[in-house]
């Protein structure tokens, strides 16, 4: 008997914030970010886009036709995989995007930085305006 309970649900896309949304959002001080904390994150990010520009000629090779045998299944395997790399949901497709969006992110970070020191400044005044002379 087969009740198809053991198959997973496919993954459902979820929304992210773009990085231009993610920079407005970082700029209305809807989000900050410690100096320290955020050159982590920039860093690690752009350690990824580096990966990614120096490789980047080998990886748009996913989106051709793998040398295959010319049988009619070596065909549909070469077809499949070029489809599949190059789609909606593709490997191919969303290194694209990361490669698009990260240095945005990257920007919307260092404007959470600027809010974080500049809320930060504003609250020291405060504090110092408070203490005795």
């Amino acid at each position: 008997m087969n009740d198809n309970s053991d198959r997973e649900e496919p993954l459902k896309a979820r929304r992210v914030l773009s990085g231009v949304e993610l920079k407005k959002l970082a700029v209305g001080h809807g989000f900050s970010v410690d100096e320290t904390t955020g050159e982590r994150m920039i860093r690690a990010l752009q350690d990824i886009v580096d990966v990614l520009e120096q490789r980047w000629a080998e990886l748009e090779k996913l989106g051709s036709a793998p040398p295959l045998s010319t049988t009619a299944t070596a065909r549909w395997i070469s077809q499949r995989t070029v489809a599949t790399a190059g789609d909606e949901y593709g490997l191919l497709t969303r290194l694209r995007q990361a490669r698009d969006e990260l240095p945005q992110y990257i920007e919307a970070i260092r404007a959470a930085k600027r809010g974080y020191a500049e809320t930060e400044t504003e609250h020291r005044k405060v504090i110092d305006g408070l203490s005795p002379s």
